[in-house]
């Protein structure tokens, strides 16, 4: 006997990434930042008075977000801070989706976006990426066409590195009828002469959520800390009616505040990544690894036709290498691969010239 609805049931749940339990493993498979929180961040917990946590956190972290505001250029109405991004989509479809409308999600993209929708019990419809891993030119009539009521993109877009300009995403907003999702959960990654900013859209546009991490460019993972930013008729009701009365606690609020007013340290881990990021492209394409160009702080690469993607995957694995192999369609020939700190990745280019000379083994 099961008490379980019937979409749960059927649904698959989101398989995350090997967490090893011992240190002594070189992890690039979940897209953490190598780096450590910043001196503010140790600062603020050595600061903090273990009495205060006796009393319940403030209910919608307002200094955190008058921190985010002063970074944003935007008001604290456009603010809501979640316990992690997964939060922040639940919130999106438990707050403006029936059970009887459709969400757009791009095939492939992040994978838990699949399984929030099932749960929540609306109907989802993939949209396919170019070959570039590009969105489509007739996407907003294609998610209108289809009648999707919330659609979910990821930019830079996951598990590719691939980036979306803020002008194209613009026009995609303002021909969508429904809500558009903009995840930048990689964002702090992408090369300042870029000079990417979707956020202004918040205040021109309200049909736009923006979700932002705390996990990968401020090396606050183990905290669960995000936030999202959109016109205040779509932060109110998740703010004062559908979010949990505390979702985050005292402790995560302090320490994600320290590192918010710590720019000029997170900002030389992501420089520190960005130049990572480019010399282990260059020196993966030596192997025949090519990869395409990447914003994010990962990398997705090609494994030549006559290897195995899951065979060089496991190979490293036995070499106390995690990377991430994904069995779907477009990504079964590809690995991705987190970048890690220069000692890491040498270690992983190290490896894996043995494992390509040794045919893949």
């Amino acid at each position: 006997m099961s008490f379980e609805r019937k979409n749960i049931q059927a649904m698959a749940g989101y398989v995350s990434g090997e967490q090893p339990e011992t240190a002594d493993v070189i992890k690039l498979n979940t897209n953490e930042n190598p780096y450590p929180p910043g001196p503010a961040v140790a600062k603020a917990l050595a600061s903090m008075h273990v009495d205060n946590i006796r009393r319940y956190p403030p209910p919608t972290a307002m200094a955190l977000r008058q921190s985010l505001a002063r970074l944003h250029s935007v008001q604290t109405d456009n603010i809501i801070i979640t316990n992690g991004g997964d939060e922040l989509l639940r919130l999106l479809l438990a707050t403006f989706l029936d059970t009887d409308e459709c969400v757009g999600v791009a095939a492939p993209s992040y994978s838990l976006y699949d399984v929030l929708v099932a749960a929540h019990g609306c109907s989802m419809q993939n949209f396919a990426l170019m070959p570039d891993w590009s969105l489509p030119t007739d996407l907003a009539a294609q998610l209108n066409a289809a009648g999707i009521k919330l659609c979910f993109v990821v930019n830079p877009h996951a598990p590719s590195g691939k980036l979306t300009a803020a002008a194209e995403l613009k026009k995609l907003a303002l021909e969508f009828n429904g809500l558009l999702v903009i995840d930048e959960a990689y964002v702090d990654f992408v090369d300042p002469p870029l000079k990417h900013n979707c956020v202004p859209f918040v205040l021109e546009l309200e049909n736009v959520i923006i979700l932002r991490s705390f996990s990968k460019g401020y090396s606050l993972a183990g905290l669960r800390m995000a936030y999202g930013l959109g016109a205040k008729s779509l932060i109110d009701p998740m703010q004062y009616k559908t979010k949990d009365s505390y979702n985050t606690d005292l402790i995560a609020q302090t320490l994600a505040r320290a590192a918010i007013e710590d720019q000029a340290y997170a900002s030389d881990t992501w420089k520190k990544v960005r130049e990572q990021r480019e010399w282990l492209r260059g020196e993966l394409s030596h192997l025949r690894l090519h990869t395409p160009e990447s914003q994010s702080n990962f990398l997705l690469a090609e494994v030549p036709p006559e290897f195995s993607a899951v065979k060089i995957y496991e190979a490293l694995k036995t070499r106390g290498i995690l990377i991430r192999y994904f069995n779907l369609p477009r990504l079964d020939n590809r690995l991705r691969i987190t970048v890690g700190t220069p000692e890491e990745n040498q270690k992983l280019l190290t490896a894996l010239t043995a494992i390509m000379a040794a045919g893949g083994k």
